[in-house]
């Protein structure tokens, strides 16, 4: 949102967001990121109603605005609103569509595997992320990204690539393209305990869970009856074992990949198929450490079993 409104300032005449929220104890209204960015942007009108009535619709109106644009709203807006625009409203959407519509587009891709993720430029209708495609940009997804590090890069394609469409779809250079629907995948939103990991499933698909959850809602597991979070992991497909999935194996120190330096595989956790080079660790209460410094300070976590659910 920020890269939007630092390419589109002169052009933006209003900017809806959601209220002020009390926060803490003393109940401070604080105001929301969106606009704390459009007040730095220096946007003239900033409105924030509880919800899009025909009262916020005809206040927009009011300003002669020749397009909407939208991003990270997850919102089915009303068709007074979208009918207000001459040339509609555009949304800033995190993946390849038809590919990953939804509100965890960024985390389905590195999910699914796929090789490249991506931006979409399209016009917004009353179905969520379906309406026709304006403009895509193309990244590909690296073998240590992270929901977090592909969606700040994607935010920045994104909002290249709007302000390189934006003009030329409101003097009528480009035709919408409508999606596919065949090629539809969803992506809904995510939940705390999505994060679970299981130990059945081939480290290929563990490793993509640890970096699809992170920064939320973080690949977890059981360590002696409480959470115990994976926040860097390195799959090895060829690793053997005749323990269960779940155990926590020494490893054999030798050299994982040439794109994690010089870390070598010092704890294994036995998957279905494979095993897990554990990087990043955590336990409840505790601060996040490197396994080699982790180690020092819990040395039964070697032969150790992890699993299972919260109570």
């Amino acid at each position: 949102m920020r890269r939007c409104l630092e390419l589109l300032d002169s052009e933006v005449v209003a900017v809806v967001t959601q209220p002020d929220r009390a926060r803490g104890r003393s109940g401070t209204l604080l105001a929301t990121p969106v606009k704390k960015l459009a007040v730095e942007a220096g946007v003239p009108v900033i409105l924030q109603p509880l919800k899009v009535r025909r009262e916020t619709t005809e206040e927009l109106r009011a300003l002669s605005p020749d397009v909407g644009v939208v991003a990270a709203s997850g919102h089915i807006l009303p068709n007074h609103l979208l009918e207000m625009f001459p040339h509609g409203v555009v949304n800033v959407h995190a993946s390849l569509l038809p590919r990953h519509r939804g509100a965890s587009a960024v985390t389905a891709s590195i999910l699914d595997g796929d090789t490249e993720s991506g931006a979409t430029i399209m016009r917004v209708v009353r179905e969520v992320d379906a309406g026709p495609v304006l403009g895509q940009v193309r990244t590909p997804i690296e073998a240590l990204d992270t929901t977090e590090m592909l969606t700040e890069r994607i935010s920045e394609l994104g909002a290249d690539l709007l302000a390189e469409v934006l003009p030329r779809w409101v003097a009528g250079e480009i035709e919408a393209v409508e999606q596919d629907e065949s090629a539809v995948t969803h992506a809904p939103r995510l939940a705390k305990d999505d994060g679970m990991i299981d130990w059945s499933q081939s480290s290929d698909v563990i490793g993509r869970r640890v970096r699809a959850f992170q920064p939320w809602p973080l690949a977890t597991t059981l360590y002696g009856g409480e959470r115990f979070t994976v926040h860097e992991a390195w799959p090895l497909p060829a690793f053997t074992s005749d323990a269960a999935p779940g155990s926590v194996v020494a490893g054999d120190g030798s050299e994982l990949s040439s794109l994690l330096g010089d870390r070598v595989a010092r704890a294994v956790v036995v998957c279905g198929e494979g095993g897990l080079a554990l990087l990043r660790v955590q336990r409840a209460g505790k601060q996040a450490q490197a396994i080699e410094v982790y180690l020092n300070g819990d040395r039964v976590l070697i032969g150790s079993v992890l699993g299972g659910m919260p109570g």
